[in-house]
């Protein structure tokens, strides 16, 4: 008698999970990849002329800017605060604060404001955008019905993408901008903003001040290659330290405002001392644009004055937390 044998069918071959596993189609995985151009120079101009046969690849200048772009685009997941400060007058606080605020608003996706604090009638708003008929005194008057971006907006102007805040301009009612009001008006614009830049006044002891210190995240320390451009900058450090606000200082950059120098001054010495007590030096050079005391447009710049502030808002991402 014939037995037949059955075979059982393995159910792992049936429905093919012994098949070699698949690559998955992605762009990456099925795009060819372009070697990286260079975009200007003469490594640019090779690439141009050749029809694209010879390709130089970027040079390392190029690929600095591309460094100092991405550091400045660095993401945020919370706001941070930039205090722009010194304890003396006439170093720059605002020219410094001024090109900041131009180039982070110029080349980041998010909301950058810059907000005079200098209870003596500053200029900020002077040097980004000639207007400064509404002013941070009307902001606190009606900063218990303010819940929106569209109401926030209403007291402030506009320099390219950069929203300003102006100071009090009446000097005998500077006094009313406190630390409270200070913090009341951080508390704001925290809700809306992703870097708040505080451009401060030359009293460390005033009130709005001692805000402005309390909740920085990061220092700008102004100073200028002079006697007592540097003199003052480097006080400034020590009373940071000596009430409280060490490990701020540590962590500052100080900006040299070039504008006033001279061969007798040591600028070597100087760099050298703000190097071993801050994080970074940045120096501003001497830019006739900037001198005039009018407003401020980057494009008016010279080149190395430009790289400056594109290094400094680099430098300042640089602490901020993704």
């Amino acid at each position: 008698m014939e037995t037949t044998t059955a075979t059982a069918v393995d159910d792992s071959t049936a429905t093919g999970a012994d098949e070699p596993a698949r690559e998955e189609l992605t762009g990456d995985s099925i795009l060819r990849t372009r070697p990286d151009e260079p975009s200007f120079g003469w490594r640019r101009a090779l690439l141009r002329a050749t029809g694209g046969l010879v390709n130089p690849g970027p040079g390392p200048e190029e690929l600095r800017r591309r460094d100092v772009m991405h550091r400045i685009r660095r993401p945020l997941v919370q706001s941070h605060r930039i205090a722009v400060t010194s304890i003396k007058g006439g170093v720059g606080k605002t020219t410094v604060s001024t090109l900041l605020g131009l180039v982070m608003a110029e080349h980041r996706g998010d909301r950058v404001i810059a907000l005079d604090a200098n209870p003596d009638a500053g200029t900020l708003a002077e040097r980004l955008t000639g207007e400064s008929s509404v002013t941070v005194r009307e902001l606190l008057r009606d900063l218990h019905r303010i819940d929106s971006w569209t109401e926030v907006s209403r007291y402030t102007s506009l320099a390219g993408r950069l929203q300003v805040l102006a100071s009090e301009q009446d000097p005998a009612a500077g006094d009313a901008f406190n630390r409270q009001e200070y913090e009341q008006i951080c508390a704001l614009l925290d809700r809306f903003f992703n870097v708040i830049i505080t451009d401060s006044g030359t009293g460390l002891v005033h009130s709005a001040m001692e805000g402005t210190l309390k909740l920085a995240d990061s220092v700008i320390i102004v100073g200028a290659p002079t006697v007592d451009g540097a003199g003052r900058a480097a006080k400034t450090l020590d009373w940071m330290h000596a009430h409280g606000h060490g490990s701020l200082a540590a962590d500052a950059v100080t900006v040299l405002s070039c504008d006033r120098t001279s061969v007798d001054v040591d600028l070597p010495r100087i760099r050298e001392h703000f190097a071993t007590r801050c994080r970074a030096v940045i120096e501003i050079p001497h830019d006739p644009h900037l001198a005039t005391g009018g407003r401020v447009s980057l494009d008016r710049l010279r080149p190395r004055t430009r790289e400056a502030a594109y290094e400094l808002a680099a430098v300042m991402a640089d602490r901020f937390v993704p």
